[in-house]
Parts: C-alpha cells; structure tokens; sequence
C-alpha cells in the first residue's frame, strides 16, 4: 500500500510539474516573424517593440471573393497574421461560400474547431476514426464543433452565399486537405491499389493538383 502512495505521489508531482511547465513566463510573448530561428511556435519579439498593431488584425470583415474550383474562401487569423496570439493557443478564420461551393473534407492536425454560422444554411460533419459520419444542416446563429485532428467538411445547401466564423484551440491550426494530399503528394502506385483504379484514371487526377515541393 505505502509503495502504491509512493508512486500516486510521484506520478501527481510530475503532472503537477509538466502544467507549470506549460504555464507562460511573461505577458505576451508576440511573434517575430522574421526571426529565422523556429522552435515549437516563433521566437518573441523584442517586448520594447511590441505594439497594438501586433495584436489587431481586421481581415475578417470583409466578404472574400467565392470564385474558387470549390465554391469556397478560407481567411484565417492565426499567428502568422496576428502575432500577438504567440503562446496563446488560439486562432479564428473566417469562411465564405458562393452558393452550392464547399470547404472539401480537411483535418486540422493541431487543433479543434467550433463555427459560427453568419449567414446561409450549411450541412457540415466530421467522420470518427470508427467511419461514422456525424453531421448536421445548419441555419444562421448555429453552432458546430469538430473535434481535433478528425476529417470534417462543411457544403452551402442554398443558392445563395453563406459565411460562418471558426474559432481553434492553436495559435496554427494547419490544414490538411484529404484530396489533394493524396493526389497531389502519393505515388501513382500507391493511389492505383488503394482506390482499385486504373494508372490512367490516377494521373489524369493527379493533373488536377501540383505536388508541394
């Protein structure tokens, strides 16, 4: 018994230890962005240098323009335009839709999700690691939350615009796009065996998406 205290009280101190670790040393810790230097987030920049701008950003007000191939326009405000939320573990993004377009099925890696719904009528779900899709028709002022690293998507339903504000528990979410991370970064013989399709029908969709370099 006396050895099993022993060893609650060590694992509790060393929880105990990694939150305190986690916990910020300064107020702010703004982004320097031109820092060459990456750790696990971005440097600070210089505290005498810090100004209101580093924390204001008003990219979201404006409608984006929806003509895209998917109907759809992602404006984010993550560190890397607002550098003040540095540390902060948090971000939003504004999404505008033309009518009928879509955001196509993504993850985010780094973080969970919630929306907003400014305008229009969307229908929106993720899908579990167990395959059953979760998804629900949204109107104005609803609320949905995908969870962190799941595939999820979200498609105007309406034949008129829609826009919904997102919020992220990470300062940079990222984003990875399911079609074209395979399309555009998979071998051909690999998306041949694993979708059971012809090399013809392979590189004619592989023309649609440019491989990162």
């Amino acid at each position: 018994m006396a050895s099993f205290a022993t060893h609650l009280v060590v694992v509790v101190t060393m929880l105990v230890a990694a939150v305190a670790a986690a916990e910020m040393l300064q107020d702010v810790c703004v982004a320097d962005l031109s820092n060459a230097v990456k750790v696990n987030g971005y440097t600070c920049k210089d505290s005498t240098q810090i100004t209101p701008e580093d924390f204001y950003f008003k990219g979201l007000a404006t409608i984006a323009a929806t003509n895209t191939s998917t109907g759809s326009v992602v404006t984010g405000a993550n560190v890397e335009k607002l550098p003040g939320l540095n540390t902060l573990g948090l971000s939003m993004s504004r999404i505008d839709y033309a009518p009928n377009g879509i955001n196509p099925p993504h993850v985010h890696p780094r973080a969970s999700e919630i929306i907003f719904v400014l305008e229009g009528q969307l229908y929106v779900g993720f899908v579990t690691t167990g395959g059953k899709l979760i998804a629900k028709y949204l109107n104005k002022g609803d609320v949905f939350a995908f969870p962190k690293g799941l595939l999820h998507f979200q498609k105007n339903i309406a034949n008129s615009p829609a826009s919904v504000l997102a919020a992220f528990d990470s300062q940079l979410p990222g984003t990875q796009s399911l079609v074209a991370s395979l399309f555009g970064a998979l071998p051909d013989n690999i998306l041949v065996k694993s979708f059971q399709l012809k090399p013809k029908q392979v590189k004619k969709m592989k023309l649609r998406y440019t491989p990162k370099k």
